[in-house]
């Protein structure tokens, strides 16, 4: 029997990281437990409200984050507060399939358009991998604001 899982990432800003992901990966910010957010409410502001009425002190309201998939499929990911930067390589990276089935020229130029997308959201571009079939269908290695890699396949 499988299991669920989720995926952390250390943070310096759980929250600005959360909302990264949650757009790269067309997510959801889930609302607080016990909370029904209204159509087109930011769950950000719910948490606000939600953590200065149970007391969390204002200075530690951005400690932790999530996100989740809205379809149920995908891993949630949650981002928990570090006090370093990162240092070194990821040692575990995301693969985002921004161009599945294509090949080719076909395909570099999709994992582009999504390159120039996630760089608008503050992602940057580290390098870009061709084509070497039949093997190596070509990727863009990417990092979030904080860093952490990840590529584009």
């Amino acid at each position: 029997m499988s299991r669920e899982f989720q995926v952390t990432f250390d943070a310096r800003d759980p929250r600005a990281l959360s909302v990264f992901w949650r757009d790269a990966l067309h997510y959801v910010l889930p609302g607080p437990p016990g909370v029904e957010l209204a159509e087109g409410a930011d769950p950000l502001d719910a948490w606000d409200e939600f953590l200065e009425r149970i007391g969390v002190p204002a200075e530690q309201r951005n400690t932790r984050s999530a996100v989740e998939d809205p379809a149920g499929r995908g891993p949630r990911l949650f981002f928990q507060q570090v006090p370093e930067d990162k240092i070194a390589k990821n040692r575990v990276h995301l693969d985002l399939r921004a161009a599945p089935g294509l090949q080719g020229e076909e395909r570099m130029a999709a994992l582009e358009a999504e390159c120039e997308r996630l760089v608008a959201l503050g992602a940057s571009r580290v390098s870009r991998h061709e084509p070497v079939p039949p093997l190596e269908g070509g990727h863009i290695v990417m990092a979030d604001p904080e860093g952490n890699e990840f590529c584009l396949d």
